[in-house]
């Protein structure tokens, strides 16, 4: 596992956004751990994240792309911040692009985009925080291919939850369906499969993170959801 995985699941855990219990997600499901990249709320925590997206954004998709695209809401930051790192780590400049929940119809800067606004021609990777199901997709894809000749590099989440998707197919991830539907590439900067490799048995600011009992709770949870 490269180095910059291992610093980003501790960090995960020492910004408490990563979290280990009981928890009932969106979808119903309970989860021994839960993901809130909500919790990223200091500057120097969104410049380190940026940085994270960054190096994993290059190693999958190389530079050949010109617009990172952050749903709103959680999707905004995101983009701005790893834009910003992007140019820094690799000296080019990626725009940021978002939708509005509701369109602007005044001012300089009307319609449903925050930011760039993407034309014809336009590379866009996706950015997102984490994909349990891939349902958040039906909204963002169609939202940006309405904006015209434009190509879908991929998308990349921070977290591969690593779970069955939306059809049930036990032999594919949401990510992996997300792939299979819409025709364009899905990475992670980690999957769960590193975190509990990272984490099980080791401290992170003198606590174990993932102990026997929240190991076994884990294994549990991916006999009932995971894929086979």
């Amino acid at each position: 596992m490269e180095s910059y995985k291992q610093e980003f699941i501790e960090f995960m855990v020492e910004s408490n956004v990563l979290k280990f219990g009981d928890f009932t997600l969106k979808s119903g499901r309970k989860s021994p751990f839960f993901m809130n990249a909500g919790a990223y709320v200091t500057g120097s925590q969104l410049a380190k994240l940026g940085e994270y997206y960054a190096k994993a954004i290059h190693d999958k998709y190389g530079d050949d792309f010109d617009v990172l695209f952050g749903p709103a809401y959680k999707g905004i930051p995101l983009a701005v911040t790893t834009a910003m790192a992007y140019s820094k780590l690799y000296g080019k400049e990626i725009k940021y692009c978002s939708n509005r929940k509701e369109e602007k119809d005044h001012g300089a800067d009307m319609g449903s985009l925050l930011g760039y606004k993407i034309q014809d021609g336009d590379r866009v990777v996706m950015i997102e925080d984490v994909t349990t199901s891939g349902k958040s997709m039906e909204e963002t894809v169609p939202i940006v291919r309405a904006q015209g000749n434009v190509e879908i590099v991929g998308l990349i989440v921070s977290l591969n939850r690593e779970e069955v998707g939306l059809s049930g197919d036990t032999s594919k991830t949401a990510l992996d369906e997300v792939k299979d539907t819409y025709g364009f590439e899905t990475g992670a900067i980690v999957s769960m499969s590193d975190v509990v490799e990272c984490l099980y048995n080791k401290e992170v600011n003198g606590k174990v993170v993932i102990n026997d009992e929240i190991k076994n709770a884990i294994d549990n949870y991916y006999a009932q959801y995971g894929v086979k």
